[in-house]
């Protein structure tokens, strides 16, 4: 079950998603830590911050909005407290930042790259940029390969930049370029979609903070349309998955259209334990298939029809 993401090795291709359990400490009577295949941190801002006004979370059919705001103790806290303690679970650390300029990056980029432990960086790029009017980072290619451009350079050469996507682009493709022009190691996507809720009662938006993230397996089809296109199209990037991943089966479809990993979130609030058991059920499917490794798997749904012969041994 060990795979490779931009050179870095995994003990299973199943991480958890940012922003899902912070850093972490949440899931430790449910999972080892150390045995899956990475605890992706909540994203980390410079400073503190309180979030968005309530109510942040609201339940939609098969899924979630959540208008957290990023809400979290700043760097300083997560460097000092959150990151030794990762470390120390013998777990593999992908620290999600975030900013809302290209100088917050930076800095966030030079605090992280200098700590010990760190696997790899995945960089938020799904935040508004307070230095054009709000702009979201991730929906512009040019402004998106910026960020890119200046986490790069904060960061050792040996700790992979992932560029985390957001679907809410017209071309997600061109956004994949840019950012690997820019000096991504590799991709994570997708992030959550923006959606809105009205509640039943007041027929007013449900969320504090009127629009939010959706999330869960009503997001899966879209996740992996937009693997499946930045894969057809660029072969040869490393992708992390994520989108309403919730059964090994989930896992295999992002590994058939072209992701190496995948990364389990909304699942975890009715199920704390889903990133170790996506990765026991995982290694259930491959094994139907006679698959010795993830690695067989990735990109197969691109092959011409008939050409593979990885083909369950029993009816589906």
């Amino acid at each position: 079950m060990t795979v490779e993401v931009a050179g870095v090795r995994y003990p299973t291709p199943v991480m958890t998603a940012s922003g899902c359990a912070a850093a972490g400490r949440e899931l430790t009577p449910f999972l080892d830590l150390a045995a899956i295949g990475a605890v992706v941190t909540k994203s980390v801002m410079l400073d503190a911050r309180s979030g968005r006004a309530t109510p942040r979370m609201v339940e939609t059919p098969s899924g979630m909005l959540n208008s957290i705001g990023l809400q979290g103790p700043g760097i300083d806290t997560f460097l000092a407290d959150d990151l030794p303690w990762l470390v120390k679970q013998g777990a593999q650390p992908v620290v999600s930042i975030a900013g809302g300029s290209l100088g917050e990056y930076a800095e966030l980029a030079r605090r992280v790259g200098m700590a010990p432990g760190v696997a790899a960086v995945e960089v938020n790029i799904s935040c508004p940029n307070v230095e054009n009017r709000g702009l979201v980072f991730a929906c512009d290619p040019f402004q998106a390969a910026r960020v890119i451009s200046a986490t790069r350079r904060g960061i050792p050469k040996d700790i992979p930049v992932l560029a985390k996507l957001s679907p809410d682009v017209t071309d997600i493709v061109t956004v994949a370029e840019a950012v690997m022009e820019g000096g991504a190691s590799g991709l994570s996507m997708v992030n959550t979609t923006l959606g809105l809720a009205i509640d039943p009662v007041t027929l007013r938006p449900a969320l504090g903070g009127v629009t939010g993230g959706l999330s869960g397996p009503a997001i899966r089809p879209l996740a992996l349309r937009c693997v499946w296109q930045v894969y057809a199209a660029m072969p040869e990037v490393p992708i992390i998955g994520i989108g309403g991943i919730r059964t090994g089966f989930d896992a295999l479809e992002f590994l058939a259209a072209g992701a190496s990993a995948v990364q389990v979130g909304t699942s975890t609030f009715h199920d704390p334990s889903s990133p170790a058991r996506v990765a026991d059920e995982l290694r259930s499917e491959l094994a139907l298939r006679a698959a010795v490794s993830p690695r067989e798997v990735v990109g197969v749904a691109h092959r011409p029809a008939g050409t593979s012969a990885l083909r369950a041994e029993v009816s589906m």
